[in-house]
Order: structure tokens, then sequence, then C-alpha cells
């Protein structure tokens, strides 16, 4: 009986314990339920956005004549739809254009004592995008943006990276699994934010046992896209991340929760380590929004399927109408009547020399059907088209390195480019916004997860490796102290960032060299022309120039030590022969004089100096990179000469 009472006060105890527990949590069933109704209302204001993605991407693999039968009606299912690959052809220039300026960062200081940190943050950045393999990233968000308006970056701790350490995590989020708030321009104004990934059950009871025997269910789904393949989604569940922000003590922090059909598996706000602090100390939405053409109101945009898709419509259209004419064209058909006194078996048999044929032989038992020719104007119209997707798209022939009317000549191809390509330094300057970003979060993750060192392999200027142990103890806040009997508070480093192309066309590569071979021509360099030179060059702009404009300030300063320096010592020579009758004083004057004199730059043979449509001057000489491009240009142009 004792022992009957004493398990039932335990039990009791437990059941009082758990209630309180209970009690003390902020979010719970009841507040999870709030936050998935508050989702499917999201989802509902994303409808129209979905439908346009999905079928974006039929468009993008050249499966849109189901959607062009669709709207026009009036094609048959035995036409020859054929599929052109204007469309394609586009975009893929577009994503060339991005992957031959792909982003490097440059962290500046705004305080001199943290130069030593923002050169450290400069060389390890590259290194952390590099651990995560950002470069396919970075690829497979410019194919989205381009075929849907929008891509997403989000960029996370991971726990469970260098063997449970941890590390940075940076991803491309699908925007069909990301919800916000409609109307919200900027998603850091949303009042939450949900990530929705399907996840396989066992997967899911693996990770986290406290799940075995739940029932699943399916409160949530996301939008499909049009597999080829079959997926089967009906032993995954949706596994919902919820962002949302609150007021703490006057601050802003975030707050994460993560739960699978109302069961809770994390949340921030219930851990007494983030309660007042937050998921992460920037209070921030850890996702990046890169759009290429901005939409009032939404936070994603539109792509260049959006704006190509009308021309490639009708070019496909007038394709398929003009083959179907060009079929029926060149097979012959007649028309039979039920009367006929020919055997059509033998008829159709090509094979067979003669056709039987009963009684009189007329043209009233088989006529031929004659099609009317189409005429040139339908040509004409199909390539008005075609011009009409190149120009609205900006991908002009220029553009990939052929042109029409003869223009042969290298310099005026690089000129054409050049004037083409500001619509692609455009795109890029977004998307160089959105990779500042990217690396803000980075550098707050670092400050505020990076508690033990880490080891990076650094590739210097020369090549060479050096290894660098990097922590957050000098980045992080640090508390000053009390100045007079007042708390100073606490100081926090600061950085800029500022995005550059890590490596250039080659088109790019080779202007850069032809200026550095034209500067040197005109003895930019020789230190007797500093002054020339510096203000030469403050009427330029070119990548690279501060640092020209370094190099040649310090050959002027050097330059005037020299100087000096030789000053003086001709003075002591004048001492030493004067007291000893020596002619060192001759034999210094004659060394530095040589020494002065500096090398003159070769003039042109032709002296004669072009100029472009453009404004450009192109020195008319033979071998430089430019010229032997032109002259081979000419010569795969004129074969015959």
């Amino acid at each position: 009986m004792e022992n009957e009472e004493s398990t039932k006060s335990l039990k009791d105890n437990d059941l009082k314990e758990s209630e309180e527990q209970s009690q003390s949590l902020i979010i719970t069933e009841k507040e999870i339920a709030e936050a998935t109704s508050t989702l499917k209302k999201y989802k509902e204001g994303k409808t129209n956005l979905e439908r346009r993605i999905i079928e974006n991407e039929q468009w993008w693999k050249m499966r849109h004549w189901d959607i062009i039968r669709g709207k026009t009606g009036n094609s048959h299912e035995n036409d020859p739809r054929p599929v052109s690959a204007w469309l394609f052809n586009s975009i893929a220039n577009k994503h060339a254009d991005a992957m031959d300026n792909y982003p490097i960062a440059n962290v500046l200081p705004r305080e001199e004592g943290d130069q030593e940190d923002a050169q450290t943050l400069s060389d390890i950045l590259p290194v952390i995008f590099e651990h995560n393999n950002f470069e396919q990233t970075y690829s497979d968000c410019w194919w989205y943006k381009l075929k849907t308006g929008t891509c997403v970056y989000g960029v996370f701790w991971n726990n469970q990276l260098e063997n449970g350490l941890g590390d940075i995590d940076i991803k491309k989020i699908d925007i069909l699994n990301v919800f916000w708030e409609p109307g919200k321009q900027d998603i850091q104004k949303s009042r939450n934010f949900f990530v929705v990934d399907l996840v396989d059950n066992d997967l899911l009871t693996e990770r986290y046992p406290e799940l075995k025997d739940k029932t699943f269910g399916e409160d949530v789904t996301i939008s499909e896209y049009i597999y080829d393949d079959t997926v089967d989604t009906s032993k995954k569940s949706a596994v919902i991340d919820w962002y949302y922000k609150k007021n703490i003590n006057g601050r802003q922090v975030l707050h994460y929760v993560k739960y699978v059909n109302n069961i809770i598996l994390y949340a921030s706000e219930n851990d007494p380590n983030y309660y007042e602090r937050g998921f992460y100390d920037h209070g921030e939405y850890p996702f990046v929004f890169d759009t290429l053409f901005v939409e009032e109101g939404m936070a994603a945009g539109f792509g260049y399927i959006d704006i190509m898709k009308d021309c490639q419509l009708y070019i496909d259209e007038l394709n398929n109408n003009i083959l179907k004419s060009s079929l029926l064209a060149t097979r012959p058909r007649f028309f039979v009547s039920d009367g006929r006194n020919i055997n059509l078996e033998e008829y159709r048999d090509i094979s067979n020399d003669f056709v039987s044929v009963s009684g009189k032989i007329d043209d009233s038992a088989i006529k031929k059907i004659e099609y009317e020719q189409l005429g040139n104007i339908y040509l004409s119209v199909l390539q008005m088209k075609i011009d009409e997707l190149k120009e609205t798209s900006g991908n002009r022939d220029f553009s990939q390195g052929s042109t029409q009317s003869g223009v042969t000549a290298a310099s005026a191809i690089s000129a054409l480019q050049e004037a083409g390509s500001k619509l692609s330094r455009d795109m890029l300057k977004s998307s160089y916004r959105a990779f500042t970003k990217l690396n803000y979060i980075v550098i707050e993750l670092i400050r505020q997860f990076y508690d033990e060192a880490r080891s990076f392999r650094i590739i210097g200027e020369t090549g060479a490796a050096k290894f660098v142990q990097y922590d957050n103890s000098r980045i992080k806040d640090v508390e000053q102290g009390e100045e007079f009997g007042v708390d100073t508070g606490y100081r926090r480093p600061i950085f800029d960032i500022k995005v550059s192309a890590q490596r250039g066309s080659p088109f790019s590569r080779v202007s850069q060299n032809e200026l550095a071979k034209e500067l040197y021509s005109m003895n930019a360099f020789n230190p007797q022309m500093t002054d020339q030179a510096l203000i030469m060059l403050d009427m330029m702009d070119f990548e690279g120039k501060s640092t020209v404009e370094e190099k040649i300030s310090q050959n002027g300063t050097f330059y005037s030590q020299i100087q000096q320096l030789q000053a003086q010592m001709l003075k002591m020579a004048q001492i030493i022969d004067s007291q000893n009758g020596t002619q060192i004083t001759s034999q210094m004057a004659q060394e530095m004089q040589g020494d002065s004199q500096s090398p003159e730059a070769k003039p042109d043979q032709s002296g004669i100096t072009d100029v472009n449509a453009l404004g450009k001057a192109v020195q008319a000489s033979n071998n430089t990179t430019a010229a032997t491009a032109s002259q081979r240009a000419v010569n795969i142009a004129n074969p015959n000469k």
C-alpha cells in the first residue's frame, strides 16, 4: 500500500513538473497552429507567382507547345511543332556574362585600428565561399534568376559541419519553398518568413526520435514543377522553418522555430540561451533576394523569359505554319471521286510503271490539290520577330562576337561589344549588391560563432600559400569599461565591403594589357614624368587605376629622394677633391648624367592615329594584340587574299 501511494505521489509530482514546464514555454501548439494559418495565407498570396515560375520552367526546357495549344487552340497534334532556341540562347549568353565576372569581396575598415582584421577577412571570405562551393551556387542562382526573375540565397550557421564544430552554410533556396507577407517589397519588413522543405519520414524519425509513433499529416503543401520523372512525395512530410522578429528591451531580435505537423522540433524562444538574445545576433532574416527586374510592391521580380516568351511563341507558331505549308507543297495530294475508275493501289505504288484504268481517262476521277505558295513577306515577318526578340533581350549579334555588314576589324567589334554590354553591367551591379549583403551576413556569423580559432589556407598575390588562424575575439563586441564612473558601453568593429570581378572576360584582360603597354610607350612610368602622368591618369577611368597612381607616385617620391642624395654626394665629393686633389666629382657627375637619361619610346612607323566612331584612339601599330586579332579576322573573312 505504501509503495502504491509513493508511486502515485511520484507520478503526481512528475505531472505537476510537466505542467509547470509547459506553462513556462512561450511557443506551444497554439502558436504553431497560428503560424501554420499565417503560412497558408502567405501561400495564397503567392499563387500567381508560383504559377508563372512553373510555366517559365516549361519554356526554359522548350516544352512549351502544350502552353501554346492551350492559349491559341489552333495547333493540331499532328502539326510539326518546331522548337527554336532563340530564347534559350539569349539566357545562356546572359549567364555566360555573369560567370565571366564572378565576384570577390574586399573588406575595408572604418577605423584605422581595424585594418588588420579587414585584410584578414578579405583573405578568408573567399575561402569560406569556396568551402561552400559557392561558384556552383552562384551559377545555379543566376540560371534561376534569369528564368524566374528572382533567386534566393540562404546564409545559415550549421552545427553539423566541420565534425560538429559548426560552420557557415550558404545555399540556393527555391522560391517555391519560401513564403513571406504579401505586399512587402523588402522581406526584412515581413512579420514572418517561412521555409518549407519536404523530408522523408524515416529520416525525420532517425534525426528526431521524439517523432517515433507520431502520425504525419499534410497540413501544408508546396507547389511542384512539371518533372520528366515520377516524383513520389507520399512518404514525405513538410518540415517548416519559421522565422519571426520581436522587440525585446527596445531591441529587435530574430527568433526561429522548426516544426512538422504542429510538433515542435526546436524553438529559440523556448531556449534560455536565445530567449533575449535571439537566434542570430544580426537580427535579420538569413535570406538575400537577388531580383532581376523589380516589380513594385513585390519582393520577387520577373525575368527574361517573361519578356521574351511572347516573341518566342509567335516565332514557333510562324515556323509551324511555314513548315506545315512547305510539307503540304512538297507532298502532292489529290481529290478522288467516289465513282473513280483508277486502281489507287497501283497509283500509290511508285514502283509500278503502269496504272490500270477502267474506261476513259479524264480529270473527273482524280484531281491534284493545288496549294498557294507562301510569299517572302511571311519569312520577313518571321525574321522581324527574331530581331525583336534579340532587341528586347539585348542579345545582339556583336555581343556574341559576330557582326553583320562586313564589320571585321577587331577594334570595331570590341567597340560594339563594349557599347552593347551596358545591360550586362547593369545586371551584374544588382547581383553584386546582393553579394555584398551575403558577405555582411557571413561576417556577422563569424562575429557570433567563431569562438574557436579556424585555420585557413590563403593564396597570396605571388602564388605562395600561407596559413592563417582566425577567431572572433577581435571583431565581437568588447566591453570598454568605465571612464570617470560612466559606462562607455561596447566597441563593435564595423566594415565596409567593395565587390569587384574576380576574373574578367578575355576581352577585358586584353584591353587591360593594351592599356598598360600604351602607358609604358608614353613614358607614363618614367619617374621624371610623375606630375604629367598623374594629371593624365586623373582624367582616365579604368580598373586598378588607384594602384597604378599609387605606384607612379611612389616612383616619383623615390626619384626625388635619389636626386637629393645625389646632390649631397656631389657636395661631399667636391670636399674630398679639394682636400686630396682627386677627380671624384667629375666621374660621379658623368655617371649621374648617364643614369638620368631615360630610354625614348620608339615612335610608330606610320605616325598615324585612327579614331573610330566612339572616339577611342586606335594606334595603328602592327605588333599590338588588337592589330593581330584584326588582321586574323580580315584573313578569315577574305581567305583568298
